[in-house]
């Protein structure tokens, strides 16, 4: 299958958005005063699977070691900028006002950034005629056809694996124990942007370890799931959808 592609300038992919950073980055965007958001999700992670997959291999790398109650998981980090409208860096002609330093996210659109996960341009904010075919070739037969943008994805996502460390030990800063039953939802912390660039650039600096294995909290809006974790053993937390928490079901008792 060919995918063809153009950006149309709607401002679509700008507005109302939680785009995925880089610490550097984030200590960029949250330096400046602008939101961003620690999301946190908890993978129960008693042993390596075997055989190991793919996708184990992966969720192992973007995550680090934690326990919850008798529970060894897995913690998986982003940091992402948050916006609720327009994105601070937009202009009224739909034009970025912050183009030449943008972060990798914004310059992969509408690319996928995660590894082993298929997309489609209906997943997809871009108008119908960001996709006409008499416009540039952008994926052919699974491959990405631009050069470039395969080295921006390719260090988008080393550089996620290679945070983790750091993302870790900015947690223990700040008091971050709470984390989503993965796959369930995401668990949202909103530090402010200040302290929160003071202390992934102090992280940075320092090249602080964190404490192994710290415990966290398994946050769920399903009353079946907070049973099965309480069962198993988990400190576990029934909660709603808002603010602190993105949940991928309706909220059940």
């Amino acid at each position: 299958m060919t995918i063809h592609f153009d950006c149309t300038q709607c401002g679509k992919c700008c507005h109302n958005l939680r785009l995925t950073l880089s610490v550097d980055e984030a200590i960029t965007w949250a330096g400046r005063g602008h939101a961003v958001q620690i999301l946190a999700e908890a993978l129960p992670w008693p042993a390596d699977p075997e055989p190991e997959t793919p996708q184990s291999v992966y969720d192992k790398a973007r995550s680090f070691p934690g326990t919850s109650g008798d529970i060894p998981v897995r913690i998986a980090i982003a940091l992402v900028a948050y916006h609720d409208g327009p994105c601070p860096h937009l202009q009224p002609d739909m034009r970025c006002g912050n183009y030449e330093a943008r972060p990798r996210i914004c310059r992969i659109y509408p690319l996928e950034r995660r590894p082993l996960t298929a997309w489609t341009p209906q997943d997809r904010l871009c108008p119908p005629e960001a996709w006409d075919d008499d416009l540039p070739v952008l994926v052919r037969d699974g491959e990405i056809a631009d050069p470039e943008a395969v080295s921006i994805i390719e260090a988008h996502r080393r550089v996620a694996l290679e945070d983790v460390p750091d993302l870790a030990a900015a947690c223990e800063a700040l008091g971050v124990d709470k984390a989503a039953f993965a796959n369930e939802g995401l668990a949202v912390h909103a530090p402010d942007p200040l302290l929160l660039a003071e202390t992934l650039q102090s992280v940075r600096d320092s090249a602080r370890c964190p404490t192994a294995a710290r415990s966290w909290t398994i946050l769920t809006n399903r009353g079946q799931t907070l049973s099965l974790l309480q069962q198993a053993g988990c400190l576990a937390e029934l909660v709603t959808q808002g603010p602190d928490y993105l949940g991928s079901f309706a909220d059940e008792a």
